[in-house]
């Protein structure tokens, strides 16, 4: 318990420290806001609701499976009812061809007879058995029936609650498809300055020095707080690999989504804006980013020009950075599988293309992601 306390209080501290180390490196950034930061709003707003409509998708397929459960158990419950009144009937049927009339008992009936002892004494054992049977059946049913209502209340009550969701559901697709409206608009109004060649140039070499400082102050941040839950993730398993270390992982990896490679590491970039540092690999949007190896998720926000960025500490000082998401599905602290849903493709941050920018980093100095990645 104490344990769970101070993972807890480590992952406090992360979030903590990374919302004030994005707060420093805005602050260093000139007072002019860029036009392009009119789209943090939207495209935050774009994560957060894809985020809150996977969730509820998630929980409507468990009240449907819920429903489908107690649709199954009325169905059976009213077959066990269904073969109750059969064999009500029959023992009913029992009871009148051993002759009660007349509103006597049967057994005080065939005890004043004054038939031979013998076969008094069997048709008395007899009507005791068939008496027995009855009760039991009858007390059988009587609970099918409370069951059965019991089902049917409760059936009623998921029907409900499914509703609702279905309900949240269409509100969030509303909400979603509004900001990729608003979102589209905010586009048009800056897309004649983001094409300028020299303003382009610039902001890309703010967009690579603002990464570089992030990924730096990242490392140091974790170097500085070895002991921590979050920090260390060399002793993750990874399948395939006996040590779990994510050096053991060359040429081993798979790309975080299939897709066509338009950019590779080392492209010279127009307008002399140097070289990439990354892959651009192009996909349809929604597409699921996968995480390349197991680790923990160290930044997972906004950042002007890689729009919903996402960052994975991987241990031996290696991350994997995931630009330009439409949806950030992982938050910071949270630890993450090889393979396992981080973000949905899109296009945030002023990219006119939908698809993901892919980084690879050790000690905060970027390589090719391709020499570890195996391509087919």
């Amino acid at each position: 318990m104490a344990h769970a306390a101070t993972r807890e209080e480590d992952l406090a501290a992360l979030r903590a420290r990374i919302d004030s180390l994005r707060s420093e490196l805005e602050g260093r950034e000139s007072e002019r806001r860029e036009a392009r930061d009119a789209l943090r709003d939207s495209e935050r707003a774009i994560s957060d609701a894809n985020r809150a409509l996977q969730a509820q998708i998630a929980e409507a397929r468990a009240a449907t499976e819920a429903l489908e459960r107690l649709a199954a158990g009325r169905r059976s419950q009213e077959q066990a009812l269904e073969a109750q009144g059969a064999a009500l009937g029959r023992l009913l049927a029992a009871r009148a061809m051993s002759g009660a009339s007349g509103g006597v008992p049967d057994a005080l009936r065939v005890a004043l007879s004054g038939e031979d002892p013998a076969d008094s004494a069997r048709r008395l054992y007899y009507l005791g058995y068939v008496s027995r049977a009855a009760a039991q059946v009858i007390a059988a049913h009587r609970a099918g029936l409370a069951e059965l209502a019991r089902l049917k209340e409760a059936s009623e009550s998921k029907a409900s609650e499914l509703a609702a969701i279905e309900a949240r559901s269409r509100a969030e697709r509303e909400r979603l498809l509004a900001e990729r409206r608003e979102r589209r608009r905010v586009l048009e109004r800056i897309a004649a300055d983001i094409r300028k060649a020299s303003r382009e140039m610039k902001l890309l070499a703010a967009d690579e020095a603002r990464l570089a400082r992030l990924v730096a102050e990242i490392g140091k941040l974790l170097a500085a707080r070895p002991g921590a839950g979050y920090a260390r993730v060399e002793k993750v398993p990874e399948a395939g690999t006996a040590a779990g270390q994510f050096s053991s992982l060359k040429g081993k990896l798979r790309l975080p989504v299939r897709g066509e490679l338009t950019m590779r590491y080392g492209t010279p970039r127009a307008q002399g804006a140097g070289r990439a540092k990354g892959v651009f690999i192009r996909a349809g949007e929604g597409e699921p980013v996968r995480a390349v190896a197991a680790g923990r998720v160290v930044y997972a926000e906004w950042m002007r020009g890689l729009g919903n960025l996402l960052i994975v500490d991987h241990g031996e000082t290696y991350f994997s950075i995931y630009g330009n998401n439409e949806s950030l599905l992982k938050q910071t602290g949270d630890s993450v599988a090889a393979g396992e849903p981080l973000a949905t493709v899109g296009a945030s941050g002023g990219n006119e293309q939908t698809g993901l920018y892919f980084e690879l980093r050790h000690l905060g100095a970027a390589f090719d992601p391709l020499g570890w990645a195996r391509l087919r």
